[in-house]
C-alpha cells in the first residue's frame, strides 16, 4: 500500500512537471514571438520616420534610372504572359519617351537618407500617344477631351513596400493630377501577374476596364 502510493506521488509529481514545463515553453514561445513583433513594428516605425518626399524636376530624370530599370526586373518576374517583352524595356525606352512626349510630368521620389527607395511617375499626355503600333491602349472615342492623365511608373523597393509609401506616392499624384480639372479620364496599366499592384489600385477607386495585348497588361480607368 505504501509503495502503491509513493508511486502515485511520483507519478504525479512528473506529470505537474510536465505541465509545468509545456505551460512554460508555450508562454515562452508567445513572449518570443510578441517581442520580435514588437521589434519589426519599431524597425517600421523608425523607418517611415525616416522617408522625406521630393519633388524632382524632369531635368534630373536620371536619379530614378536604376530604379525604372529594376521596375522592369521586377515586372518580368511577376509576369506570366509574355514576360519577354520585358526585355526590351528600359529606362531609356519607357521613361524617357513618355516624358518627352508628355504636356506635363510630375515625379515625386521617396528618399531614405540619400537614397531613393520608390518613386512615382504621372503625366498628362495627348491621347494620341496611346495609340501606336504597340497597341491602343484604350478606345480614343470613349476621351472627349484631347488630353488624358496616367499614373505611368510605380516602384518602391523590397524592404520599403507595406509601410505606407505607396500610398503617400499615389495620394501626391492623384492631388497633382487634380490641379487640370479639364482632363476627365486618368488610367492605370498593370502588368499580368502584379496582383498587388491591381488590387492596390482597386482599394483607391481605380476600376478594371479592359485588357490588351492578350492580357499582358490590365487597363484601369478612374470612371
Amino acid at each position: 500500500m505504501i509503495l502503491h502510493d509513493r508511486k502515485t506521488r511520483v507519478l504525479t509529481s512528473m506529470s505537474g512537471l510536465r505541465a509545468l514545463t509545456n505551460f512554460i515553453e508555450v508562454n515562452l514561445f508567445r513572449i518570443f514571438k510578441t517581442i520580435i513583433c514588437g521589434i519589426i513594428l519599431l524597425e517600421r516605425k523608425m523607418k517611415m520616420t525616416r522617408i522625406l518626399y521630393e519633388k524632382i524636376t524632369p531635368d534630373h530624370v536620371d536619379l530614378i534610372k536604376d530604379l525604372c530599370n529594376e521596375l522592369m526586373v521586377y515586372q518580368k518576374s511577376l509576369a506570366t504572359i509574355a514576360p519577354e517583352r520585358f526585355d526590351s524595356m528600359s529606362f531609356e525606352t519607357r521613361m524617357l519617351p513618355s516624358v518627352e512626349n508628355a504636356s506635363a510630368n510630375f515625379i515625386l521620389v521617396a528618399k531614405d537618407g540619400e537614397q531613393i527607395v520608390g518613386y512615382v511617375y504621372s503625366n498628362v499626355s495627348p491621347k494620341d500617344v496611346y495609340s501606336s503600333e504597340f497597341a491602343t491602349f484604350f478606345d480614343m472615342d470613349s476621351v472627349k477631351t484631347a488630353e488624358v492623365g496616367c499614373l505611368s511608373q510605380f516602384y518602391i523597393k523590397e524592404g520599403y513596400r507595406s509601410l505606407g509609401i505607396g500610398s503617400v506616392l499615389f495620394e501626391k499624384s492623384m492631388e497633382w493630377l487634380d490641379t487640370f480639372p479639364e482632363i476627365e479620364d486618368r488610367f492605370i496599366y498593370v502588368s499580368n501577374g502584379n496582383e498587388a499592384a491591381l488590387n492596390f489600385y482597386i482599394s483607391k477607386g481605380f476600376k478594371v476596364s479592359h485588357q490588351i495585348l492578350d492580357g499582358f497588361i490590365t487597363v484601369l480607368r478612374n470612371t
